[in-house]
C-alpha cells in the first residue's frame, strides 16, 4: 500500500529526528544556549520502532536517521538494529543517517553490520579553527578520524556542505578535491531560514547558482540524471572524476518531487520542512497498543502535505520561515 498526497506524489522517504540534541552548535542551525526538550517528551526507542515500522508498512522504502546529532542518543545502535530486521525482510531499501562525525570512529563498524550502506557526514571547512568557529564545539580531527573508520568499515561517505557567503564560499573547490580524491560525492546546500540563530541571514546567504559559477571557472560541470532519493542534482566534475550534488530550496524549489516526510523525536509530523503543519503522531500511537489509530492519522498528514514551501531571504524579512531550528527537524 502507498501514501500517496494531494499532488499524486508518493511519500517513500522518512526522515526521523530522533534527538533533538546536539554535540555541536553550528552556527546557522542552532542558537548557543539551544533550550532542549524535556526526556519526557521524547519517544522512546520502542516506539520510534514502531512508529517508524508502521511507516515501512504503509509504503516507505527509505529511512534517514537525523538529530540533532543521531549518534548522540543513548542506545542508539539498539533501534538501528531493530529497524535492520526490514532490511533484511525486503520492505526497506535503504536505512541511513545522517551525522556530524563525531561519534562515527565508535560506531561505523555497528552501523556496516546493522546494514547501513552509506552515510552522510555534514562538513563545511577542513580548516580546524573554523571547523570549531561555525560548529562552536566541533573538533575536526576527531571527525576526520570517524570519517576514515567509515570508510574502513566499507561505509559509502556522502559529505554535506552548507554554502555560507564569505566563510566557506573560496574553499567548496579544495572540499570537493578532497572528497573527490576519497571517493566521496560532495552535495552543496543553500543556508535556509529556519529558527532564531545568532548569525544575520542575510549575511550568510550564498545562492548555489552564484556558486556553481564560481566554480565554472576553474572545473567543467556536467549535469547528470543521478538520484539518491532525496532534494540533490547532481553534476560529474570531469577534472575531479567525481560528483557534486547541489540542494537549491531558496533559488530553485524542487517540491514537484517531493517524496518525503520528516518525523521528530517527539512524533511529530512535518509534511514540509518548509512549512509549519505538523501533525501529532505521539497521541494516537500512546492511546492504543495496535496501530491503527497512528496509521490513520498518518493517512490524514500525508492528505494535507503541501504543494511546497516559499522560503525567503532578504533584509524585509528578517523572520525565519519557519520558527523551529533546523535541528528538530534534521534538515
Amino acid at each position: 500500500m502507498d501514501m500517496i498526497d494531494p499532488f499524486g506524489r508518493t511519500i517513500s522517504y522518512l526522515r526521523v529526528s530522533v534527538t533533538d540534541r546536539c554535540d555541536f552548535r553550528c552556527t546557522y542551525c542552532m542558537a548557543e544556549d539551544m533550550a532542549f526538550l524535556p526526556k519526557k517528551d521524547l519517544l522512546s526507542l520502542e516506539e520510534l520502532d514502531r512508529l517508524c515500522s508502521t511507516f515501512i508498512e504503509k509504503g516507505v522504502r527509505k529511512l534517514r536517521l537525523t538529530g540533532g546529532e543521531p549518534l548522540v542518543r543513548k542506545n542508539i545502535m539498539h533501534l538501528v538494529r531493530q529497524l535492520s530486521r526490514h532490511l533484511k525482510s525486503g520492505a526497506l531499501d535503504e536505512l541511513t543517517l545522517t551525522t556530524n562525525g563525531s561519534q562515527l570512529a565508535r560506531f561505523a563498524g555497528e552501523l556496516a553490520d546493522a546494514g547501513v550502506k552509506r552515510i552522510n557526514v555534514s562538513i563545511d571547512t577542513l580548516d580546524p579553527e573554523k571547523f570549531r568557529t561555525i560548529t562552536r564545539w566541533g573538533n575536526l580531527p576527531k571527525v576526520l578520524e570517524g570519517i576514515e573508520a567509515a570508510q574502513q568499515a566499507g561505509l559509502q561517505v556522502k559529505l554535506n556542505a552548507v554554502a555560507l557567503k564569505g566563510f566557506n564560499e573560496a574553499e567548496i573547490p579544495d572540499l570537493m578535491r578532497w572528497a573527490h580524491g576519497r571517493g566521496m560525492d560532495l552535495t552543496v546546500i543553500e543556508t535556509m531560514p529556519m529558527g532564531e540563530i545568532d548569525a544575520d541571514r542575510t549575511d550568510q546567504y550564498l545562492p548555489i547558482s552564484v556558486l556553481r559559477a564560481q566554480l565554472e571557472r576553474q572545473f567543467t560541470l556536467a549535469d547528470i540524471p543521478y538520484k539518491t532519493g532525496g532534494p540533490a542534482r547532481y553534476v560529474s566534475v570531469r577534472e575531479t572524476g567525481g560528483r557534486l550534488g547541489l540542494i537549491t530550496p531558496m533559488t530553485h524549489n524542487f517540491c514537484e518531487s517531493c517524496n518525503r516526510v520528516r518525523l521528530t523525536c517527539t512524533g511529530t509530523l512535518y509534511m514540509c520542512l518548509g512549512q509549519d503543519d505538523a501533525a501529532d503522531l505521539r497521541g494516537p500511537l500512546r492511546a492504543s497498543e495496535s496501530n491503527e489509530l497512528v496509521s490513520r492519522a498518518i493517512d490524514e498528514a500525508i492528505g494535507r502535505k503541501p504543494k511546497g514551501h516559499d522560503f525567503i531571504i532578504d533584509r524585509r524579512t528578517s523572520r525565519p520561515a519557519v520558527s523551529r531550528h533546523m535541528s528538530v527537524t534534521g534538515g
